[in-house]
């Protein structure tokens, strides 16, 4: 589950300001390491990317890219999308090597829905727009919002410790707070980090399921990586615990919430959050990792237990969803203004990336900041950006994910180069 930075770029040092890959990113990273200590092909080349950490890498190189080439879709019509052009980036990802990619991009009330390539390699299915995905760390920004509304119905406080909610569970929990953990600023060792967290799915149990504080418990035997609030390091642990926060809050189920507070009311009818069901519902991409088989074959991710990622990481959606989500966000349906302010409140990672509680933001190489966040779990990458406004939409995804840096820039190229084309084509 990495993010916009919830992990992926190069791992930052320990003092670094930008979050890594969330719990899929390390899981991949451990899944390589025990894969290669076991004498097995490794899944990929290079180092584990902590998606923050490898976004930093990426967005500089594409920020550079992007500024010495012609805006996408200069030459559109100023009264419609640029179809042709974004159905053309999907398809350039398919031609990367890709199995399949989705992308949704909105400019107001008008809406464009592309695919590319596979959906399933055996038997093969075609990819659809309205397939259902594992959106990986794009669940963080659901799980703040969840907290902020508490917050907005005084039931939690950004500065409550963690010692408050859940006593004896953290180590100098007194000194953690709620917005530390929301931000990546507590020092809290990322659990997903630890190789003890994939030993279970290398073994071939993919339905392994891990409870929430057994993944804070395998947190908490390693050092904090700082003093709370005194640097930044993207931690999945922080997600997780906000989760236990949510139930002892409410007396109820992090579903329940979300369900609730979220998905029921903006009518979100293909999300959902399983806590340890590893098949997705509905009609639905399978999720790969490429040369990860035998023979160099492609892995199928698609039954993973989400019970590793929980509130860090394990949703499925659709990119309509995760739109739709985005734009009633930004646009004040879910949290009063001063709580949207204090999401947006954000610290710099020194990567280009802002990070706020649980939302993202970042430049345009054509001019102006968009918010959202990144995701991505063994066999699926994502992006979702949105104007301030939430006017201008962009998510894609790729149903292949190797845990490696490439992923990253590979899928955000494209997001950065349809928002820039809807820009343009809209101006």
């Amino acid at each position: 589950m990495r993010l916009l930075g919830h992990g992926r770029l190069p791992r930052p040092a320990r003092n670094t300001s930008l979050p890594p890959p969330a719990a899929d990113n390390a899981l991949l990273g451990g899944l390589r390491a025990n894969r290669a200590h076991h004498g097995e092909r490794p899944v990929a080349a290079g180092r584990p990317r902590r998606r923050l950490a490898v976004l930093v890498l990426a967005l500089a190189a594409l920020l550079l890219l992007a500024a010495a080439a012609p805006a996408a879709g200069s030459q559109a019509s100023s009264t419609e999308l640029p179809r042709g052009e974004l159905q053309r980036l999907l398809e350039e990802l398919v031609a990367t090597g890709q199995p399949g990619a989705i992308g949704l991009a909105r400019h107001g009330k008008e809406t464009w829905r592309g695919a590319s390539g596979l959906a399933i390699l055996d038997p093969e299915r075609p990819m659809r727009p309205g397939l259902r995905y594992k959106v990986g760390s794009v669940t963080k920004t659901f799980t703040a919002t969840v907290v902020l509304q508490l917050v907005g119905e005084h039931k939690l406080r950004l500065g409550d410790s963690v010692e408050r909610w859940l006593p004896g569970l953290v180590p100098n929990g007194d000194h953690i707070t709620i917005r530390q953990l929301l931000q990546h600023t507590s020092g809290l060792f990322d659990y997903a980090e630890d190789p003890r967290i994939a030993e279970p799915y290398l073994q071939g149990d993919l339905g392994f399921v891990w409870r929430p504080r057994q993944l804070v418990a395998v947190a908490t035997e390693h050092p904090p990586l700082f003093a709370p609030g005194t640097s930044w390091s993207y931690s999945n642990t922080g997600y997780v615990l906000l989760g236990l926060i949510i139930r002892a809050a409410t007396h109820s189920s992090v579903q329940q919430q979300l369900t609730s507070r979220i998905f029921g009311p903006l009518g979100l009818r293909h999300t959902s959050f399983p806590v340890t069901n590893p098949h997705i519902p509905g009609a639905h991409a399978h999720g790969y990792q490429l040369g990860a088989g035998p023979g160099g074959t492609p892995l199928d991710f698609t039954g993973l237990s989400p019970s590793w990622a929980w509130a860090t990481g394990n949703m499925v959606s659709t990119v309509d969803d995760v739109a739709r989500f985005y734009r009633a966000l930004l646009r004040g349906r879910l949290l009063p203004p001063r709580l949207l302010r204090a999401m947006q409140t954000t610290v710099d990672t020194g990567s280009g990336l802002q990070y706020g509680l649980g939302l993202a933001s970042i430049e345009l190489p054509c001019g102006g900041t968009v918010w959202g966040h990144e995701g991505g779990l063994p066999g699926y990458e994502n992006w979702a950006l949105s104007t301030g406004d939430g006017e201008d939409q962009v998510v894609m995804m790729v149903n292949a994910g190797d845990g490696s840096n490439t992923y990253v820039e590979l899928v955000l190229d494209p997001v950065f180069r349809a928002l820039c084309a809807i820009r343009s084509a809209s101006s």
